[in-house]
């Protein structure tokens, strides 16, 4: 563990350690865990420094950083170089967040600072998007070539990496969710109302309920921006937003609480500095063949995760999604939705891995302009499910009225339209194109 201190030396670049946060308060991620993160991404960015002219400038990892020679040198060049840089993309975005997480808190109790404050957490949000992105690439290739590399430490880094993602990525996952299925409620209440954007909301009524005034969850007396662009809900709509909002707001506060822990837990240190050794240094398998030609070693890999890809794509039911939105796949319980939601998740991951194996193989891939829209796709149906999900799970508190139960169903029946309209997108797009010849 020792080495990833070594690392830590001039890089020739003009980079340098951003300057620290100058205090942490309460609640805020601890220091230590600052430091860890900051000291491990300086020392990814000295160590992954490239060499010759004409290379990316500091803090770009796009991939393999020269797509021409990417495959020219052996499998642990090749396969290592790539590692190190989504290391280092990975310290950098832990080094952000810790930071980014205490100045939002040291800024939110400031009172009027709400502008500073939305801007830390937008960049909190961006760290954390870097940081999951570079730990999927870092899963996804350690899946494709464990051959390679040593078992038990890949198998390792692969769980922590995991763990450490998905708490720091929840709380931004129920925000996103309650955005979400607020803007549905809003453009389903209009749209039952039979009024578009503007109208008066005293006139808006969705048959029955009192309109606006009574409903009272979101909008305010005064008409803020919110109740100008959306309109007043009726009352069981906005019940069922307000629900929603406790239940979604609950969660990403436990979540938010969970991340500052795993931020100050030993765990993370461990994390941090399993991802700093690899920033420098990639433990492959003694006496494999990592150093073999990258071509010959790296694209049997790559060709078995897309045959799993493909087996996964034929065992889904893509005939019952040959319609935009498809009645019959409504026509299911929740059990058999979770179960089917699943299997086009596991598609999602599969996807996934495929695309970072070509990222690696760079010119050696074989060009497949179906990843990037049947991607694309699957996200949206992902998304979509857990939305479907959260309806669901708030229309099972007891005791709420049945106009918010009412308003629930109608929301949840509209995430699963969605899922389907993503299901037939990701048909379409992936039995109509063909890789063979085809453009990327």
């Amino acid at each position: 563990m020792g080495r990833s201190r070594d690392v830590v030396v001039e890089s020739g670049r003009g980079t340098r350690e951003p300057p620290r946060p100058a205090g942490t308060p309460g609640g805020a991620a601890p220091d230590p865990a600052a430091d860890r993160a900051a000291e491990a991404a300086s020392g990814a960015d000295a160590a992954t420094a490239p060499a010759g002219p004409g290379t990316a400038p500091a803090g770009t990892v796009p991939g393999p950083a020269d797509p021409v020679a990417a495959t020219a040198g052996t499998a642990a060049e090749v396969l290592g170089g790539y590692l190190q840089e989504r290391a280092a993309e990975f310290l950098r975005g832990l080094r952000d967040h810790a930071q980014g997480t205490g100045a939002g808190a040291g800024g939110a109790g400031g009172g009027p600072g709400g502008t500073a404050g939305a801007a830390d957490r937008a960049r909190t949000a961006a760290s954390v998007g870097a940081l999951r992105s570079a730990a999927r690439r870092m899963n996804g290739v350690l899946v494709t070539y464990r051959a390679l590399l040593d078992p038990a430490w890949a198998d390792n880094l692969r769980t922590e990496l995991s763990w450490l993602a998905g708490v720091v990525a929840r709380e931004y996952a129920c925000a996103d969710r309650l955005e979400r299925l607020s803007a549905a409620l809003h453009r389903l209440a209009s749209g039952a109302a039979g009024k578009g954007e503007g109208t008066d909301p005293a006139s808006a009524e969705a048959g029955g309920p009192a309109p606006g005034a009574a409903g009272g969850g979101r909008p305010s007396a005064g008409g803020g921006a919110a109740t100008r662009g959306r309109g007043t809900l009726p009352v069981g709509a906005a019940r069922a937003g307000a629900l929603l909002e406790r239940q979604l707001t609950l969660a990403r506060t436990r979540a938010h609480s969970a991340a500052l822990q795993a931020l100050g837990s030993a765990r993370f240190h461990a994390v941090a500095d399993a991802v700093a050794l690899l920033a420098s240094e990639t433990p492959f398998r003694p006496g494999g063949d990592a150093g073999r030609p990258a071509a010959a070693v790296l694209v049997p890999p790559a060709e078995q995760a897309r045959r799993r890809l493909d087996e996964a794509v034929a065992a889904l039911p893509l005939s019952r999604a040959g319609a935009p939105y498809n009645a019959d796949g409504l026509s299911r319980a929740l059990g058999t939705e979770a179960r089917q939601d699943a299997a086009w998740d596991h598609v999602r991951v599969l996807l996934r891995v495929h695309r970072y194996a070509q990222e690696v193989l760079g010119p050696h891939a074989v060009p497949d302009p179906r990843l990037r829209r049947a991607g694309e796709a699957l996200e949206r149906h992902h998304e979509a499910a857990a939305a479907a999900a959260a309806a669901a799970s708030a229309a099972a508190t007891p005791r709420i009225a049945p106009a918010t139960a009412y308003a629930l169903g109608v929301l949840h029946a509209d995430q699963r339209h969605e899922v389907e309209a993503a299901r037939f997108t990701f048909g379409r797009h992936w039995t109509r194109t063909h890789p063979e010849g085809a453009p990327s």
